[in-house]
């Protein structure tokens, strides 16, 4: 486990709270990893009917990957750490998009990245008035990561286009207002 989440339960609710405000709720490896084995743990248990991922802090409830270790360790000619770090962040967003049981993020804040990855991908999504979403690879070409693409195509008819067509598009924070067509649960056959 890591000191960067809470993850308990509380009543039926598996819990987990991402506790890195200072910087900004940045997802690390470690964290990932942990977030998957709590995931992982409740998803049979009885006892768990929920689970709830929030964040310490006003500032975001995730302002992406923590790219600072991947970095160091490219410049060492270490590939391993970017490649393990995504792999498992991929898994574990896949997890929580197949879940079977509701879960709910509440977002508030810079949502980016990978807290778009995390924060998503589950069956409930709660934003506020200081919602910020963005995927900022966008910004400089890339195609988004952690199933952003995916995100956009279930989104509303148009929506995806529309982002590609505006110079803000989907590599610029949109306010809650603006990404709220993104978060809103579509309706699914057969699925929770």
């Amino acid at each position: 486990m890591t000191e960067d989440l809470h993850i308990r339960t509380e009543g039926r609710a598996g819990r987990i709270t991402l506790t890195r405000p200072k910087a900004l709720n940045a997802l690390s490896h470690p964290m990932a990893l942990a977030l998957e084995a709590a995931i992982d743990l409740w998803r049979d248990d009885p006892a768990v009917d929920l689970l709830i991922l929030d964040a310490e802090g006003e500032r975001a409830f995730c302002a992406g990957g923590d790219i600072a270790e991947v970095y160091r360790a490219g410049k060492a000619g270490d590939d391993a750490a970017g490649r393990d770090f995504w792999r498992d962040e991929y898994r574990m967003n896949a997890k929580l998009a197949e879940y079977p049981k509701p879960i709910i993020a509440l977002m508030q804040g810079f949502v980016m990245g990978g807290g778009v990855g995390i924060g998503c991908h589950v069956s409930h999504r709660v934003v506020g008035e200081t919602t910020l979403m963005a995927m900022p690879e966008c910004g400089i070409g890339l195609i988004p990561d952690v199933g952003g693409t995916l995100l956009l195509a279930r989104a509303p008819a148009g929506l995806a286009a529309t982002l590609a067509s505006r110079a803000r598009g989907w590599g610029r924070a949109m306010r809650s207002t603006q990404a709220l067509p993104i978060t809103t649960c579509p309706k699914r056959t057969g699925r929770r």
